[in-house]
């Protein structure tokens, strides 16, 4: 598979634009079992409950302004590349709720707390009811886009642990 087809392939993948649940499936054409659609909120809805992680995630973090590394790019990539751009650089993109566009979704155009946790407006909403919300992460999740053929193609070093909270 080429460099140009992974790279738009693997932001589909992620973003479970190309798989479908049977179990989801039959939700959505029966409605039995069939949840609204998570909703993103946007970091800031983050910083009243979790103000230390708030303040080190938009102090030391790359991921508080990935989205001025795509907005410097954007003039030299076709529409298709910035679609790749945006699956790693924003917030649910490619999601119900998600990132749309920075005039849109301004709220969601870094790659901000719901990454990571999941959706948050259903925890928000509760008032945080934890189970509401991701709190263990597995590897595999962060290698969405935290992965060896970007760390070749962008010739960056990913720091999984570093910057987060």
């Amino acid at each position: 598979m080429s460099v140009r087809r992974r790279l738009l392939v693997a932001p589909l993948l992620a973003a479970g634009l190309l798989a479908c649940p049977l179990g989801s499936v039959l939700a959505q054409q029966t409605g039995v079992g069939a949840a609204p659609p998570a909703a993103y909120v946007g970091s800031a809805a983050c910083k009243d409950c979790h103000a230390k992680e708030y303040e080190s995630y938009s102090k030391y973090s790359k991921k508080a302004h990935s989205s001025q590394s795509v907005k410097i790019m954007a003039p030299k990539l076709t529409a298709e590349e910035l679609t790749g751009c945006y699956a790693c650089h924003t917030t649910g993109y490619g999601q119900p709720g998600g990132f749309v566009s920075f005039e849109k979704t301004p709220e969601l155009a870094n790659a901000g707390c719901e990454v990571c946790h999941g959706p948050g407006a259903a925890h928000v909403d509760s008032g945080g009811d934890p189970a509401l919300i991701k709190s263990k992460l597995a590897m595999s999740e962060c290698e969405r886009c935290h992965n060896a053929e970007r760390v070749r193609n962008f010739n960056f070093k990913p720091m999984l642990f570093a910057g987060a909270h």
